[in-house]
């Protein structure tokens, strides 16, 4: 049972609404504060940092006199000093390794901040855009006002990690191979990369592209997370046709992962002799790049070049051809590592991380057709 503190709680003797009136007739010159509050509705300054922080700890009559009053007088809480008091800002952070133009111009992103969303709706937090500062994203990791993370982009062994252990506060990694002490969610990436590689091979193609994200050391040990998943799929689907990530016929280009970076992979395959026919893309925005910069070359898109991207955001079925990809859930994928964080923030360190691995199917539509050469 609550303890209730009379004195905290006491009203003034005069009716509400002779109070009311008495303030609207008052005038203040300085910023109004708990101490206004306090005077102007007979309690204590106590009483009125409980209602607005701890307002279990009063009458439900007496939280809505003092908020009234506060309200009445233009009262408008500091949230720095009320997250001092709460220690709880009600924000929770989703660190991202680029900066907010690249990440908002990946439709991908939207769609997993939109499953996040849902979540922080229901539990009435914000969502707060963490990138690098000044370069830094380990530095931008210590300075944001959150509750808890969401990880995207960045290995269980990143600097940005560990600065989160030292502030103890929860997080969850998405798209990374976390240890036991780290939630996590992925998707089955290595599954998703062998359907897409056996689809074009199944299509009768040797000569492919993969147009990733980062640098191909030619080695898959040298990855971790999305990246390593994904080349061992590929490669997994090479070997049961006797071929490898190193076979002559495939080549690994290196680009942005944004439309102009699958313009700027198109352009790099052009220059390979004898060029690819078909091109597989760790993302449909890439995908989308390859076929716009091909549209723009006079080459046609299934009939001289197959591309199958992987993601199926929202955008890829009205692409015209509209595009072969992985699908992923990338919605609910947000969705579950939001409600992961959720559970850990209420259970205040007491709940055991947990590791969620997300199914992905692979949809066929126009980009991608039988080989012709």
């Amino acid at each position: 049972m609550t303890e209730r503190n009379p004195a905290a709680e006491a009203l003034p003797d005069r009716a509400y609404g002779s109070g009311s009136r008495a303030r609207r007739r008052s005038v203040h010159s300085h910023k109004v504060t708990i101490g206004d509050i306090a005077r102007h509705a007979g309690v204590s300054k106590t009483a009125v940092s409980f209602a607005f922080n701890k307002p279990g700890r009063l009458s439900a009559e007496t939280t809505r006199h003092i908020l009234d009053v506060a309200r009445e007088l233009g009262y408008t809480p500091n949230p720095v000093a009320r997250s001092l008091n709460t220690r709880r800002t009600h924000a929770l952070g989703v660190i991202v390794p680029q900066d907010i133009p690249t990440v908002l111009s990946n439709p991908f992103f939207a769609e997993l901040m939109s499953g996040i969303g849902e979540v922080c709706k229901v539990e009435g937090m914000s969502l707060v855009i963490v990138p690098p500062m000044r370069g830094s994203l380990v530095e931008a990791t210590y300075a944001a006002l959150v509750d808890g993370c969401i990880v995207t982009g960045l290995s269980a062994e990143d600097k940005v990690v560990r600065a989160l252990r030292m502030r103890r506060i929860p997080f969850v990694m998405l798209d990374a191979d976390a240890p036991d002490d780290i939630a996590s969610v992925q998707v089955d990436d290595s599954r998703g990369a062998y359907l897409a590689m056996k689809h074009v091979l199944d299509l009768g193609h040797r000569r492919i592209a993969i147009a990733t994200f980062e640098p191909f050391t030619g080695r898959v040990e040298d990855y971790t997370g999305t990246l390593r998943h994904r080349f061992s799929g590929y490669q997994a689907a090479l070997t049961e046709v006797g071929m490898l990530l190193c076979s002559p016929g495939i080549h690994v280009i290196e680009c942005s992962c944004d439309v102009a970076g699958g313009q700027r992979a198109f352009q790099l395959l052009t220059k390979l002799r004898p060029q690819p026919t078909a091109v597989i893309a760790l993302s449909d925005v890439i995908a989308f790049g390859v076929i716009a910069a091909a549209h723009c070359a006079g080459v046609r898109v299934p009939e001289d070049l197959s591309v199958v991207g992987f993601d199926d955001i929202e955008a890829s079925h009205l692409l015209r051809p509209a595009l072969t990809t992985v699908r992923q859930p990338t919605r609910e994928k947000g969705r579950q590592a939001a409600e992961m964080f959720i559970q850990m923030l209420h259970a205040e360190g007491a709940a055991k991380p947990r590791h969620v691995m997300l199914p992905v199917e692979l949809v066929v539509r126009e980009s991608s057709a039988r080989a012709t050469r």
